[in-house]
């Protein structure tokens, strides 16, 4: 599969990923959480969880078990499902991304100002140059690159109970090379009767087919799980709400059309019967969409797209347990003729 670059007729060649372990990475004395345990050694801990079994919805740990952390990654399709190595390092404030080929040496740097988080994700950076060591000759890389990194703000062993990181480019013409992934430290204890609701912030980046640039967006997010009802399965269902788009400068976007002003409309999950949206490991996967009207009185679809996730911890006894999860959406660009969007973002929802 090919790329083309914003920046010029070069074609970028999709490689397949090797089959190295996934790696997720939390130096243990970063300070932007809240410690449930204090453990610090000021060493990078190996996040990194051991795949060996069934098969589930996306790519990642497999023989995934309840008692059990659980990795999951993009399936590759279009350019994504290209990252399962990540690493943060809380000394430098730099994040590693493996798999992404002219996205620098793999080290993205934090942005500066108010694009340094993206709700509550901090945002990183790929460098736009770098150096060919034999002759010193600099070798432009494809631009922008950007890396999402959410973590909870609970910790257990010196570990985060749930994170996750979204990497995409604005540099292509098509939706370009990227991934995503996320993971939850330890296993789950859900529930057998009973109803609960989670909620927390949303962060984004939306991302161009037929045009190149990136947007983030930001929102808020609740979900609620029947762990009684349906009989076949318990029921999901959720809403991401109050979105607003912002440009790669950092200022806040107003979506039109020539009919009028069209704002990002609220999303929710389909709640299915008889499917499992969620399973007894405490995996997620269920369809997510969003409606407009059509001007006629009526409504019509504008976003379709899934969520993606894991719920983590002890549900039954407070605090309650944590969700963990990416969602990616896709619809036409009203800006625009022939564009579509691509949005991908990241959520961490407590009791």
């Amino acid at each position: 599969m090919i790329r083309l670059t914003i920046a010029s007729s070069l074609l970028a060649l999709l490689t397949a990923c090797g089959d190295g372990q996934p790696l997720f990475d939390e130096t243990a004395n970063d300070t932007d959480t809240t410690d449930t345990d204090t453990t610090d050694d000021g060493e990078d801990s190996d996040g990194g969880i051991d795949n060996d079994g069934a098969v589930t919805v996306l790519p990642g740990t497999t023989n995934a078990s309840s008692d059990t952390g659980i990795f999951r990654f993009e399936e590759a399709v279009d350019g994504g499902g290209l990252v399962e190595a990540v690493a943060y390092d809380s000394a430098t404030d730099t994040f590693t991304v493996d798999g992404i080929g002219f996205d620098g040496e793999n080290v993205y740097t934090r942005l500066p100002g108010t694009l340094a988080t993206v709700g509550t994700a901090r945002v990183f950076g790929a460098s736009s140059s770098v150096t060919d060591p034999l002759t010193g000759t600099p070798v432009d890389q494809v631009t922008p690159y950007r890396a999402l990194y959410g973590v909870s703000k609970n910790q257990a062993d010196g570990q985060p109970i749930t994170s996750y990181a979204i990497v995409r480019t604005g540099g292509y013409v098509p939706y370009g090379f990227g991934g995503f992934v996320y993971q939850r430290d330890g296993g789950v204890t859900l529930p057998e009767t009973g109803q609960a609701t989670f909620s927390g912030d949303y962060s984004g980046i939306r991302v161009f087919n037929n045009r190149g640039g990136l947007e983030y967006t930001t929102g808020d997010m609740s979900m609620q799980i029947d762990f009684e009802d349906f009989n076949a399965n318990d029921a999901v269902k959720g809403r991401l709400t109050n979105r607003i788009a912002i440009d790669q400068f950092g200022n806040e976007i107003e979506l039109g059309t020539e009919d009028g002003d069209l704002q990002l409309p609220d999303v929710t999950i389909s709640i299915q019967e008889g499917s499992p949206s969620i399973d007894s490991n405490g995996e997620i996967s269920t369809d997510m969409g969003s409606y407009i009207s059509n001007g006629e009185g009526g409504i019509e679809v504008y976003e379709t797209g899934t969520f993606n996730g894991l719920v983590a911890g002890d549900a039954t006894t407070l605090p309650g347990g944590e969700i963990v999860g990416v969602i990616v959406l896709e619809s036409t660009d009203p800006r625009y003729t022939d564009v579509t969007v691509q949005e991908t973002g990241g959520v961490i929802l407590y009791r």
